[in-house]
């Protein structure tokens, strides 16, 4: 059989290789949206074994695809394959996965035998084709595009101890292992290869470590910056001279296109651009190009000091908001002045952002990562590449180079140095508002509360607007930015729309949000009620976290609020399908990643549709017993599993499940490492491995959430040692506080620095337990701390995501609970401005409303998506009790 190299349609080659082949083997063809996948009448089901990838570029996928066809038709295996060019240019992306780039096509053969036989055929048949080494697996042989892992033939998955789905296989004796798909080879200890060893497998990173590697005969390497599936970027020495260096490596065929062009050519305009600019301070001076194994090399001095984008984190969280604005504007104006100097010599940046500036420790700044910029005597190479939220729409749709859109990435820049924070201003359908409107809504709503001047607003805009033409260029910013006063005092108070106007944006948010995820539930799909983003990992789908209980739980109180007529019928179908899979004989511990977080909802649900038969589910989930955990925390232990059993007590006072409260509030006692000054909850060993010993402090899995339940738990047990013990806990986390000005924040861990003030790990989630504990005990030192807590959350609202789990939705409740604990309007005066935030990054997408998670995805759940942040609105406009808190006795 054979075919042309031009043939773009891939299925076709399947079909007319099916008709041609000789063979009386019945093939089953089924086909999703990435693959296409065939499996012969005759074949052995297996679970598990070696598997066989073979890799291609988008211009070699259609000559590749005929010439394994050719044997694996003849040899009656199962396979699967990339249906177009377009999916084989996804597996092959800068961005790609290396546990998953590089493989075009995938064998399951019967046995270990045809696995070796087969690999050599194809090995021999697709000789001489180009396609990048798939990095999870082995190659056959040396520059063979046949690879070879051992790894699962179905999909298997279960919950790992971190609360993920995670794909697994079985050791011999029946135990899962996980099947962990990474950037290296790495067989299970009892997988036999049956393959030839002609190629030697890569060390061990710990073993590659531990031996210096000399490249290009003249620089050593000390330690690698990033791996990703273009290559890796490596700090080294020049052993000629003693300087530092920068490693830029490109691997073959990655990112390939129909010209054959690919990585290496980006790294070699890269290097043209640095020795054009060579000697003018803007950028990295070059070194030398070099290959090594076909993998393309640039060595460059390496420029002192951190990402600007690392600058914005920490001299926001070490200077303090006031300081932090005027050296932000004079960071603004050197960024202007960057571009200016970069253009007058002929240099058109193409990929302008945070991550591509160097703060050296003088505060001067420096160009690196120039590999997409153009000289203008240099013919461009064609691409899409950029940087979403940075690069100017033109930009990414491959139009001609232009300065112009480098003056779109300026004022992004300068936005992001100024608010911390580029809005993702995700596609609306239809795209009435302009995209310059929608941005100056939201820096409205921003540059009030952070006391910045309507002229940076201004500058701002000028930089980004939609048609290229009307741009500012920088040398109309700069003199905007060099006149421009910071106002006094350095927070003035924000001068928000008319009370009227802004509920009836929260207003018509709501009602799109709930259309959204009233039109989203699909009950049909077995594996997810709503569509979720899973790019962080994909937990049970029916916790709270990111399945269907959080989602539910919001749709009830939505319902109680509105007495929505379409709710009733959609809650029951809700409930009964998140009941239908849960199981009543054990369950795992924990609140929103656990079965006890989703006992809550049910039971909420059921009690507000009055349906009997979801309450008494929900009951018996939450008595179920639960499985093993050293976890101590909310959100996947004993903390959590005990505050879900303290709210459905107080809901029905049944004995049972205040003993349930009372045993959790004494493991959690026996577990407390209780010292002089402190009290702690170590993560154990045997929990997360890579965490063992470190002591959190934050609400999701800290100190503080720990000590919320326990707060909690004592008005169940009416005994003191749990109210001693939260007590205890509050006072290690006030000689834990950081004061920044007016602002109190926390690190992570007691060993970590301060981190963003969040829910999770963060200001929010410790205040939302302070002001619990001043309540709780009267002392108003824990109420002054939770005031701290505020004024952080507010000097970073702009910065933040719109989520609950770290975003303005969780942070707006912490804020919430303020206002209710010590009744002062300033606290929902304050959520409200961070309700303005999250209602200004708003997408509208015919009747619904919706928002971006931190990944730039639509998701429905409540850690990271609409569900949480429908919650925060409806407290806005109800005053309503915060969602999985139990509510204190006052």
């Amino acid at each position: 059989m054979t075919s042309h190299a031009t043939e773009a349609d891939l299925e076709s080659l399947l079909h007319d290789a099916l008709k041609s082949t000789e063979t009386e083997t019945h093939w089953t063809v089924d086909a999703d949206d990435m693959w296409c996948r065939l499996t012969p009448g005759s074949a052995t089901p297996r679970t598990q074994g070696w598997k066989l990838h073979v890799s291609a570029t988008a211009a070699s996928a259609p000559e590749v695809l005929a010439r394994c066809l050719d044997v694996l038709l003849r040899e009656e295996s199962a396979f699967k394959f990339a249906r177009s060019l377009e999916q084989v240019s996804a597996l092959n992306t800068r961005a790609t996965p290396r546990g998953s780039s590089g493989k075009f096509l995938t064998v399951y053969p019967s046995s270990d035998a045809d696995a070796a036989r087969i690999a050599q055929q194809l090995h021999r048949a697709t000789a001489g084709l180009a396609g990048p080494r798939i990095l999870s697996d082995q190659p056959y042989a040396a520059h063979s595009l046949v690879h070879y892992r051992y790894g699962a033939f179905v999909g298997r998955r279960r919950l790992s101890d971190e609360g993920l789905l995670v794909w697994y296989i079985e050791d011999p004796d029946g135990n899962p292992v996980e099947d962990k798909r990474t950037g290296q080879y790495d067989p299970p200890p009892w997988a036999v290869s049956p393959f030839p060893q002609s190629v030697p497998a890569p060390p061990r990173t710990e073993q590659a470590a531990a031996r210096p590697v000399l490249l290009g005969g003249r620089f050593s390497v000390r330690e690698a910056i990033r791996h990703t599936n273009k290559g890796g970027v490596y700090r080294g020495t020049d052993v000629t001279t003693g300087a530092p260096v920068v490693l830029k490596e490109t691997r073959p065929h990655v990112e390939a296109d129909a010209s054959g062009c690919d990585v290496r050519d980006w790294l070699r305009a890269e290097a043209r651009t640095l020795e054009k600019l060579r000697g003018t301070g803007l950028a990295p001076e070059p070194l030398a190009t070099f290959e090594v194994g076909g993998h393309l090399f640039l060595a460059q001095e390496e420029v002192p000091g951190i990402p600007l984008r690392t600058w914005v984190a920490e001299h926001f969280r070490d200077a303090g908001s006031d300081q932090y604005r005027a050296d932000a504007l004079a960071q603004a104006v050197r960024l202007a002045e960057l571009v200016a100097a970069a253009h007058a010599r002929g240099c058109v940046l193409r990929d302008f952002t945070p991550g591509n500036v160097m703060v050296r420790p003088d505060g001067e700044l420096r160009l690196i990562d120039l590999e997409l910029a153009v000289l203008r005597e240099d013919d461009a190479l064609p691409t899409r590449v950029g940087t979403p939220g940075f690069s100017a729409p033109e930009r990414l749709l491959d139009a001609p180079v232009s300065p112009t859109a480098d003056y779109y990435s300026l004022g992004a820049t300068i936005c992001f140095v100024l608010a911390g924070k580029v809005p993702n201003l995700l596609a609306e359908e239809p795209a009435d508002r302009p995209a310059e409107e929608r941005l100056a809504a939201w820096l409205t709503a921003c540059t009030a509360p952070l006391g910045l001047p309507a002229a940076l607003r201004e500058t701002v805009l000028g930089l980004m607007r939609d048609d290229p033409a009307e741009r500012w260029d920088p040398a109309r910013a700069l003199a905007a930015l060099r006149t421009t006063a910071l106002p006094h005092p350095a927070r003035p108070a924000a001068a928000p729309p008319p009370a009227g106007a802004a509920a009836d944006e929260v207003d018509a948010a709501i009602d799109g949000m709930v259309e959204h995820l009233v039109d989203t539930m699909n009950p049909a799909d077995d594996r997810r009620l709503w569509p979720v983003s899973t790019l962080a990992g994909e937990a049970d789908p029916c916790s709270v976290q990111q399945g269907a209980a959080g989602v539910l739980a919001v749709l009830t109180r939505y319902f109680a609020l509105t007495g929505d007529p379409r709710l009733p019928g959609l809650i029951s179908t809700a409930g009964r399908w998140t009941a239908a899979r849960t199981d009543t004989r054990s369950t795992r511990p924990g609140l929103h990643f656990g079965g006890r977080g989703t006992a809550w909802a049910l039971y909420e649900a059921g009690r507000a549709t009055d349906d009997r038969t979801l309450v008494d589910h929900a009951l018996a989930l939450a008595l179920a017993p639960q499985d093993p955990t050293p976890s101590h925390d909310i959100t996947h232990g004993s903390a959590g599993s005990g505050l879900a059993a303290a709210h459905l007590w107080h809901r029905t006072g049944d004995p049972r499940l205040a003993g349930l409260v009372t045993d959790a509030a004494d493991r959690l006692a026996a577990a407390a490492r209780r010292e002089p000054a402190a009290v702690s909850w170590p993560v154990p060993a045997e929990a997360v491995s890579t965490e063992a010993g470190k002591r959190y402090l934050g609400f999701a899995h800290g100190t503080a959430g720990i000590a919320c339940f326990l707060l909690a738990a004592a008005a169940v047990t009416e005994r003191q040692e749990h109210m001693e013990l939260a007590l205890a806990a509050g006072e290690h986390l006030a000689a834990c506080a950081v004061r920044v000005g007016d602002a109190v924040h926390w690190p992570a861990h007691t060993a970590d620095l301060p981190t963003a003030p969040y829910w999770c790990h963060g200001s929010a989630g410790i205040g939302s337990f302070l002001v619990r504990l001043w309540q709780a005990t009267g002392d108003d030192r824990f109420r002054d701390l939770a005031r701290g807590a505020a004024r952080a959350v507010v000097e970073r609202a702009s910065r933040a995501a719109l989520t609950q789990c770290h975003g303005l939705a969780g942070n707006g409740d912490f804020l919430l609970d303020l206002a209710d604990a010590t009744g002062e309007s300033s606290y929902r005066a304050m959520a409200e401005d961070l309700a303005r935030l999250i209602v200004a990054e708003r997408a509208r997408r015919g009747s619904h409303v919706v928002f971006p998670n931190e990944y730039g995805e639509v998701s429905t759940s409540w850690s990271d998506g609409t569900a949480g942040i429908l919650a925060f609105l409806l407290r806005i406009r109800h005053t309503e009790p915060r969602h999985w808190m139990v509510q204190q006795p006052v």
